[in-house]
């Protein structure tokens, strides 16, 4: 065998490894994206679930605030039936504030210790919900920024690796979806 077949073939099988070096790199990147992905939805979900619980405590205070406690049942709803929408989302923001702000109007209702607690943690999911949406975006920085180094750019398109988006809020959640909700009692 000759000198340069040998180099060839170790030319070859550097390249060979360094590409599954790549694509070992990015399928981790990739999969912390999609966990990031995974984790809003799951905090989306923990607000979805403690939504009918508020409104029923707030059903026995403030009955006649029908229209609220509908407004809030129908954008959870929407938002939870379905792919994640911002709109829906800032739907359902909307509705909540309105319900919290219900506390302002009936004394009973601040003190009660249930209404207090599903309050607490309502902001507590909505802090949960911010850091997952902070820890997506650091996630697709690192992937984006993984796929386009040299030289996994030269491969990550070849290999099926896509640019990831990173979660942003349009102009309707700014200032509110992604901030713990005002609270005063």
């Amino acid at each position: 065998m000759s000198v340069f077949a040998m180099v060839l073939i170790g030319v070859i099988v550097l390249v060979a490894i360094m590409l599954v070096g790549i694509y070992n790199r990015l399928v981790g990147l990739r999969q912390t994206v999609n966990q990031g992905v995974a984790d809003i939805d799951a905090q989306l979900r923990q607000r979805h679930d403690l939504i009918p619980n508020l409104v029923e405590t707030v059903k026995g205070y403030a009955g006649h605030e029908k229209e609220t406690l509908d407004a809030v049942i129908s954008a959870r709803n929407q938002a939870a039936n379905g792919p994640i929408s911002s709109g829906d989302e800032q739907g359902l923001r909307v509705a909540l504030d309105r319900l919290l702000a219900l506390g302002e109007a009936y004394p009973d209702l601040k003190a009660s210790a249930n209404f207090q607690e599903l309050q607490r943690e309502l902001a507590h999911v909505e802090d949960k919900l911010a850091a997952a949406r902070r820890a997506l975006n650091a996630a697709v920085s690192r992937y984006n920024t993984g796929r386009e180094t040299f030289p996994a750019v030269l491969f990550a398109g070849m290999l099926g690796f896509q640019p990831a988006d990173f979660h942003r809020l349009d102009d309707s959640e700014k200032g509110t979806v992604d901030q713990v909700p005002k609270i005063g009692f």
